[in-house]
């Protein structure tokens, strides 16, 4: 399908910085080819219901495609070319730029290292320690993070110790560390600013956006932009490019011939065999998504999602008896407490056969989240409705 170009009357997008910036181009997300597969036009499917006794409490709404290598669509549900911003499920594809540029080796990034620049870690010591020790070969300060320290750590555990001896989070505990400390190591080895490196405008954002734009195949000026949370750019797609995107991940080496995505493979095998190898960098050592997913399926499958109830999956080579493929999913309302993002992501893999049946045990709880009362006694779950049929069902 045609990527989403913007309309030749609009302005460009402002840089990070400068006052004003939104979500631009708006009127660019609606332009889109439609998929043969989606469904029509108009409200999605609920996939997930909150149930409390015998009353259905939420309704979640959502999107979800999977695709093989060429991006044909294997299993559809609600509309693939729902324009979705990555958010954080952008970060394993612009650390791309960070290993074609040498840093690997420029600062012996290790594997969990790599890992954690490709997350959104959970700010525990683990993760604080990582990033604490490349920051120190690099001879960057931790306090030239541009990330912020909002909402940090993600980990109770740690928050609530922090908050005990009365230590404030900086912002090497935000979940977004490690992709800005890739973005730092990068200005340092091409000798640029530290100075605003988060403006849209600066040379380490142009190489970002470059290399977002080839790992999806396009080019840097059709990009949809928007402003991350952390402060740095994010990137908008039709949620089955998404999925391809993932598909990627999954088998670079299957990535077709005359693809100019292609030469991205050594570097996305660099980055996959990282993530796979440190599950618990790319979020927490619990209660994270991604993290559990790759624990429970070792291996076989690699997650990242992104903020508002994105997830993607990359479904390695066999691990649903048959070929790689990407997984992508939506939650219209931004995911109700995690729990419909999580309940609808285990349920779309089971139904694509990438989850055994040990692996949905040890997902049980992310496959229908329970509401306790103050006893600890179950009175609620988030229970998944949905038929992920193959697309040739559907015809």
């Amino acid at each position: 399908m045609p990527h989403v170009r913007p309309d030749a009357d609009q302005p460009s997008v402002p840089a990070a910085g400068d006052a004003g910036v939104r979500a631009t181009r708006t009127r660019t997300l609606h332009v889109r080819a439609r998929s043969p597969h989606a469904q029509p036009s108009g409200t999605p499917p609920v996939l997930v219901a909150q149930v409390r006794g015998s009353v259905v409490e939420s309704r979640h709404r959502g999107s979800i495609v999977q695709v093989d290598m060429s991006g044909s669509v294997l299993r559809a549900l609600g509309d693939p070319d729902t324009i979705v911003n990555l958010r954080s499920a952008v970060k394993p594809f612009g650390l791309i730029a960070f290993v074609e540029d040498g840093g690997i080796d420029a600062f012996e990034v290790s594997d969990a290292e790599l890992a954690i620049m490709a997350g959104s870690h959970s700010g525990e010591d683990v993760h604080v320690r990582t990033l604490q020790a490349v920051l120190r070969r690099a001879g960057i300060s931790q306090q030239m993070l541009g990330c912020g320290s909002e909402g940090a750590p993600l980990d109770t555990l740690t928050a609530s110790r922090l908050a005990r001896d009365g230590e404030k989070a900086g912002p090497i505990r935000h979940q977004c560390s490690g992709q800005h400390t890739s973005i730092l190591l990068l200005c340092r080895m091409n000798d640029w600013p530290f100075e605003e490196y988060w403006r849209l405008d600066h040379p380490v954002q142009r190489l970002y956006s470059e290399t977002v734009a080839r790992a999806f195949g396009t080019v840097p000026e059709a990009l949809v932009t928007s402003v991350d949370r952390c402060g740095v750019p994010t990137y908008a797609f039709p949620l089955r490019e998404v999925a391809r995107a993932f598909a990627m991940f999954a088998d670079p080496a299957a990535i077709p011939d005359g693809d100019p995505r292609a030469d991205l493979a050594p570097a996305l095998v660099r980055i996959r065999e990282a993530i796979l190898a440190h599950p618990e960098m790319v979020a927490g050592t619990h209660d994270r998504l991604d993290t559990s997913v790759m624990k429970a399926a070792p291996g076989r499958i690699l997650a990242k999602g992104g903020a508002e109830a994105l997830r993607g999956f990359a479904i390695l080579p066999g691990s649903d008896g048959r070929g790689a493929s990407g997984l992508a999913l939506k939650i219209e309302d931004g995911g109700g407490f995690d729990r419909a993002a999580n309940a609808a992501s285990v349920e779309a893999l089971r139904q694509a056969g990438a989850l055994d049946s040990a692996a949905l045990r040890a997902l049980g709880r992310y496959h229908r989240p329970l509401s306790l009362d103050p006893r600890g006694v179950a009175v609620g779950e988030a229970v998944p409705e949905f038929e992920l049929a193959p697309v040739g069902e559907l015809v």
